[in-house]
């Protein structure tokens, strides 16, 4: 059967919960001492997974420009999608989410994959209806971020919203309209940033399941932005915050 890799504690962690059969053998830098390697071997020792000690250099050339965090997996046969909760769970931070409502452009998909794992989200989250899947072209544009971040498919998107706010997690959707600037807005630091499809933005009743409607100020004659570049825009904000 074919393998795989991929690398980062969070893509590694979802992984070993969820499907720890697909794990052939995980490769981890002998630098790292701390607790979030150490509970992730103790996961991997319980079932009974190979672990490879190995230098950083080694990781550097496995993964694309180097994101590994120090952990790359090798893994039997092809993506599937992650769950939330596993996601949620491994976090010892505040969460940092990204929303897409309606993106059917897989290499939109993509961009946005890649700007996520820049700026460091935890996870990306897609309707299953009505949206494109993780795709050959997705990956490909994502650039190995398709791997290091947890794409998550729900079935009711308004419906994971107010679970993710019953977590604590302040949902913020973007819409030109809206009244608040985002580099004026204030936000607690756990956010699930809501972008929707080019043309029509969020639908109804995502944008009704927003806690924080907010716009990116446009100073030229274009009205709008392309998803990614809009996503780029608001978790670099968001992020700054974050520190």
């Amino acid at each position: 059967m074919s393998s795989r890799l991929i690398y980062g504690f969070h893509a590694v962690i979802s992984k070993l919960r969820h499907d720890p059969s697909s794990i052939k053998e995980i490769m981890v830098d002998a630098t790292r001492q701390d607790a979030r390697a150490r509970d992730l071997l103790q996961h991997a020792e319980l079932q009974g997974i190979r672990i490879i000690a190995t230098d950083g250099k080694r990781l550097d050339g496995m993964s694309p420009g180097g994101r590994h965090q120090g952990v790359v997996a090798r893994i039997e046969g092809g993506r599937k999608a992650a769950h939330l909760d596993d996601v949620l769970d491994t976090l010892d931070e505040p969460a940092f989410l990204l929303v897409l409502d309606g993106i059917t452009d897989p290499r939109n998909l993509g961009a946005c994959l890649r700007v996520a794992d820049a700026a460091g989200v935890h996870a990306v989250i897609a309707p299953k209806d009505r949206a494109v899947g993780l795709t050959d072209v997705a990956a490909k544009t994502a650039c190995g971020a398709a791997e290091t971040v947890p794409y998550v498919m729900v079935t009711n998107l308004a419906r994971t919203l107010r679970e993710l706010q019953e977590r604590d997690i302040w949902v913020i959707g973007t819409a030109g309209e809206a009244e608040s600037d985002l580099y004026a807005a204030e936000w607690p630091k756990a956010t699930a940033w809501v972008m929707g499809a080019e043309g029509e933005g969020m639908r109804r009743l995502t944008r009704e399941n927003c806690d924080q409607l907010v716009k990116i100020p446009m100073h030229g004659t274009v009205e709008s932005l392309n998803v990614s570049v809009a996503a780029g825009v608001c978790l670099f904000e968001a992020r700054r915050r974050l520190g």
